[in-house]
């Protein structure tokens, strides 16, 4: 089983789509995103865990909403005109990742890419695959299935 200390033996480049959660940088492969959309009325999930916000209606697809910043140990994304959900599929499961911004699609090369710091800015490292360091920033890779199979996000619902 692949540990999130283990870096990937990609070589290459990867194009990240990033987002800021509060103000921290971060990006997860393109590949990875569905979509990109605003927030939507959402419908609150009793008994759910602190950080699902509810579930929405997209297309007829329903999507659990998950609020990132607290799903990281970080403090709740503070909901504005700039917030968005970034729906990706995890296990056939649509999950809107609930983000303070979104930023630019960066190109990322797998050989730049460094191993988590244990903390990154108060966030667990095992949430992240690496970081990228850019000539002005990092960008904390996600890992968007660890985030997301950590524990069961219906398992309440």
């Amino acid at each position: 089983m692949k540990t999130s200390t283990d870096m990937p033996k990609a070589s290459g480049t990867v194009e990240l789509a990033t987002f800021y959660v509060g103000e921290a940088l971060c990006g997860m492969d393109i590949l990875k995103v569905q979509e990109i959309n605003k927030l939507m009325e959402m419908t609150k999930v009793p008994q759910a865990p602190s950080y699902v916000m509810g579930i929405l209606n997209l297309r007829g697809q329903i999507v659990t909403i998950i609020d990132l910043g607290k799903k990281l140990g970080l403090t709740s994304v503070n909901v504005s005109e700039s917030s968005r959900n970034i729906i990706v599929n995890s296990d056939n499961e649509y999950i809107g990742l609930l983000v303070s911004r979104i930023g630019d699609v960066v190109e990322a090369e797998w050989e730049k890419v460094e191993r988590p710091p244990a903390n990154i800015g108060g966030v667990q490292g095992a949430f992240f695959k690496g970081v990228f360091k850019m000539k002005d920033r990092l960008i904390g890779i996600l890992d968007a299935d660890r985030v997301l199979s950590e524990e069961n996000i219906t398992e309440r619902a």
